[in-house]
């Protein structure tokens, strides 16, 4: 399906992936840490409004910082969530891009194309997350 470009493909998914879990994981120790901030919950819940993350969580702290626990984001996470900072969906994209260089098979493109779609809606959705001040 895709052809010669396959294995590009499969290492561009695989790295964007990668690079995705990396910013999760550091969002999510920020939750644990009592450090996060409202890029971080919106990034993690998929509420896109720094006034609606007061709804859900409550006034920040003086410094701009939310007490909040990872049940609780889990708790209130929305699709656009799912697309951003979902660990289980980012890990079968790296397993996808993997088993592309192990098997050839007619539909291993479509996945890599399937994808490649997910982590680039991942990477359009986040580019709409509030700065960071």
């Amino acid at each position: 399906m895709l052809g010669s470009a396959e294995p590009i493909f499969a290492i561009a998914v695989a790295l964007s992936a990668i690079v995705s879990l990396i910013g999760t994981g550091a969002r999510k120790q920020a939750v644990t840490e009592g450090r996060a901030r409202a890029s971080d919950l919106c990034e993690l819940t998929g509420i896109m409004e720094p006034r609606a993350l007061q709804d859900v969580f409550g006034p920040p702290t003086m410094n701009g910082l939310y007490q909040t626990t990872l049940k609780r984001v889990s708790e209130v996470r929305q699709p656009m969530g799912l697309l951003m900072s979902e660990d289980r969906l980012d890990l079968a994209c790296i397993a996808i891009a993997v088993v592309s260089f192990v098997i050839s098979h007619q539909l291993t493109g479509l996945f890599v194309l399937l994808s490649a779609g997910y982590q680039l809606a991942g990477w359009v959705v986040s580019n709409r997350l509030p700065k960071q001040k």
